[in-house]
């Protein structure tokens, strides 16, 4: 069969799984899988709240636990195919003894023997130090101090409250209260103490979460580390005598900036730890479980539930603008009727979603800057993000190219330029927040208190800038486009400017948001392309080589997350994946003929992993997101199998399997190959790019 027909079968096929398991909403949302974690915080959340939500789901809590369990060391991973981690695995021993496993369960067992030949439970991160303080497993002294006055401190210091990353900073607020109480819960009985203080391989009364002075001056000199661990000495002096009334002061602050962040559905910064630790707070400060506020961040928890094949798990996030957002490209992508009804009713339930509200951390630093983006997640309008709002924009933008002129383009538009920074790319879900000498602190042992640039997301941006300025053309000079137009040129400039800058010596570029350098090098491409950067540019050329030079020998890509850690691994280590070698494509694609050699391997690579319907038949498999059914395919062909984590969440520490990943951007590569092999009119003019690309290439290529 000529690979053409394989792929517009694999398309139709595909396409059809697709609109199967569209929502009833007309919107799209799959599981994002991480780490157990979560759902060890979930049972000792629901422990310590005195609600039954883990007890009344015990067997299927314990199931996933068990099939998530290395057989091999007794262990759980940060992701599919690494190594045990040690905090990972304390947390799940922690969660299944809550549950009332027992020692000579084989599951806890094997678990123990891993921690202890990892040294025990004082090996163990911040965030699990946390939670064994908690249950006075650890003694509060050994967990590094968070004084709740940070909250008072203007944003004209240095550092501030929001100096640090929304997610951050939306932790820290409840967990300035938690620290402020320290408060000791019990667990169900004595026997649990006894099970994990069989954790401790020596005497655990203080333990230390810094090295001593003299060692961190040998090891790091006079550095940020060494000057936050010299100030930790002083800032417990300060807890010991602190002024009663600005700690009160400051915890009033603490209480007000949660309640006035949190959503009418309950939810804060639509990630799971400000509601967790949100919901502890609340109670410590004497809300009542059955109270509104309470009650709310439960319910928002609920709702990241997943429960499928007899086992419940809870997801760190949710994803239906995302995942609506990327379907309808990766239809669109395919030619699929932008006029079908399913493909229209996606587009209105993303127009419908636009946070408009004129509130959201990041007027900070944007005061004067109108709202207008999108947010991850069904209810998050304090935290739109930088890189939704793209990916719907080039949705709408190839649904209707008459949506140029719609109020709703216009606002995303701005809002996106308004939260360029100053080095010429874009964050996720702030401005210029970037002092990365805060991942020195003692509290951050997962390098990510900040939120800087990433190439994936400048190339997002350009992405989008580019179809704009294209489909604008032709009301270049009416009064709504000409400063819009004249804004996104300079934007474009100064974003192929910060991709010259942050470019590999190998030709990639980092990924931030997907792993790593396939994903960063993918969304760059796409975007100089879009913006008709000339290939001719050694920044391309060499981005092309290195792309090529990544290919697995089946034709495929795929990167492992260890890639973040050991550049040398960067773009390869592990088999072939769908999303990953989607991404290539879509990257070479951009540059290259669809008769390359390496593009013709990757697709042909592509197509024959598709599952069809024959290859696998039929299961009828009940899933729930919370308490709401989630719309199966009737055939478990059409898609593509996946196993590794291809999405990113902190680079080394936390990593994410997006359920659909596997599925729209193969059909996203496979949709553009099939264009470049019956080409249309070219959907760039280069001519009206031309000077951005001549400024941009004004610095040589390093």
């Amino acid at each position: 069969m000529a690979l053409r027909v394989k792929v517009a079968d694999a398309i139709h096929h595909a396409a059809e799984y697709l609109l199967a398991i569209q929502r009833p909403e007309q919107f799209w949302c799959a599981e994002l899988e991480a780490n157990s974690t979560l759902t060890s915080e979930y049972v000792m959340m629901c422990h310590i709240l005195g609600i039954d939500h883990a007890e009344t789901r015990r067997d299927k809590i314990l199931r996933y636990f068990t099939e998530r369990q290395n057989p091999e060391d007794g262990s759980w991973s940060i992701a599919y195919g690494v190594p045990g981690d040690i905090s990972t695995t304390t947390e799940a021993y922690m969660a299944l003894v809550i549950l009332g496993v027992e020692s000579y369960a084989t599951v806890l067992r094997a678990a123990k023997s891993f921690i202890l030949s990892k040294g025990g439970l004082a090996k163990v991160r911040i965030f699990t130090r946390i939670n064994l303080a908690l249950f006075g497993l650890l003694s509060w002294d050994s967990v590094p101090v968070l004084p709740a006055e940070i909250i008072l401190l203007p944003t004209q210091l240095p550092v501030s409250l929001y100096s640090f990353a929304s997610w951050t900073r939306s932790t820290l607020v409840p967990l300035f209260v938690i620290s402020h109480h320290r408060p000791v819960y019990q667990l169900p009985s004595e026997h649990c103490y006894t099970l994990i203080d069989d954790l401790w391989l020596s005497h655990h009364g203080k333990v230390p979460y810094l090295p001593p002075l003299r060692q961190m001056l040998k090891k790091h000199g006079a550095s940020w580390k060494t000057f936050f661990g010299l100030m930790e000495p002083m800032l417990r002096v300060y807890e010991r005598f602190r002024p009663v009334t600005l700690r009160k002061h400051a915890l009033t602050k603490c209480m007000d900036w949660m309640l006035d962040h949190q959503e009418e559905q309950g939810d804060t910064a639509g990630i799971i730890p400000p509601m967790l630790y949100g919901a502890i707070a609340m109670r410590l400060h004497g809300f009542s479980v059955d109270s509104k506020e309470v009650r709310g961040c439960i319910e928002a928890i609920e709702r990241f539930g997943w429960e499928t094949h007899g086992q419940y798990r809870l997801q760190s996030c949710v994803s239906p603008v995302w995942d609506t957002s990327l379907a309808a490209t990766a239809l669109l992508d395919c030619d699929w009727n932008p006029r079908d009804p399913r493909v229209e009713g996606a587009v209105r339930w993303m127009l419908d979603r636009q946070v408009l509200l004129d509130h959201g951390d990041w007027k900070m630093f944007r005061p004067h800057l109108a709202p207008g983006g999108w947010a991850f997640e069904y209810f998050n309008t304090w935290y739109p993000d930088v890189d939704d709002s793209a990916a719907v924009l080039l949705s709408l933008f190839k649904q209707d190219p008459a949506v140029v002129q719609s109020l709703n383009v216009q606002r995303a538009l701005k809002w996106i330029l308004g939260m360029q920074n100053r080095d010429g790319g874009w964050a996720a879900f702030d401005v210029d927040n970037d002092k990365v000498f805060l991942n020195d602190i003692p509290f951050s042992d997962m390098d990510a208190l900040c939120d800087p640039s990433s190439p994936d997301l400048a190339g997002h941006v350009l992405e989008v800038l580019g179809h704009y300025l294209q489909l604008s053309e032709p009301y270049k000079y009416a009064k709504t486009h000409l400063p819009l137009r004249l804004e996104a040129r300079t934007a474009i400039r100064l974003g192929i400017q910060y991709l010259r800058n942050s470019q590999e010596p190998q030709g990639s570029w980092y990924g931030r948001w997907g792993v790593n350098y396939l994903y960063g090098t993918s969304s760059s491409l796409c975007g100089l392309a879009a913006v008709a950067f000339p290939v001719s540019d050694a920044m391309v050329t060499r981005a092309v080589d290195w792309m090529k030079a990544c290919q697995n020998a089946d034709g495929g890509w795929g990167e492992g997350v260890e890639s973040y850690a050991d550049k040398s691994k960067m773009g390869t280590g592990i088999e072939s994946t769908a999303s990953q070698t989607a991404w290539a494509l879509m990257g070479l694609l951009s540059y290259l003929p669809a008769t390359d050699a390496s593009i013709k391997r990757g697709v042909e690579w592509l197509a024959e992993s598709l599952v069809r319907a024959a290859d696998e038949p039929a299961a009828s498999v009940e899933a729930f997101e919370g308490a709401l059914e989630v719309r199966a395919s009737s055939t478990s062909g059409g898609t593509w199998h996946e196993r590794h984590f291809t999405g990113t969440g902190f680079p080394n520490h936390f990593y994410i399997k997006y359920h659909l990943y596997r599925h729209y951007f193969p059909m996203m590569a496979l949709g553009r190959y099939m264009k470049a092999l019956s080409p249309s009119p070219e959907p760039h003019d280069f001519k009206k790019f031309r000077h951005l690309s001549l400024q941009a290439c004004s610095k040589p290529s390093s």
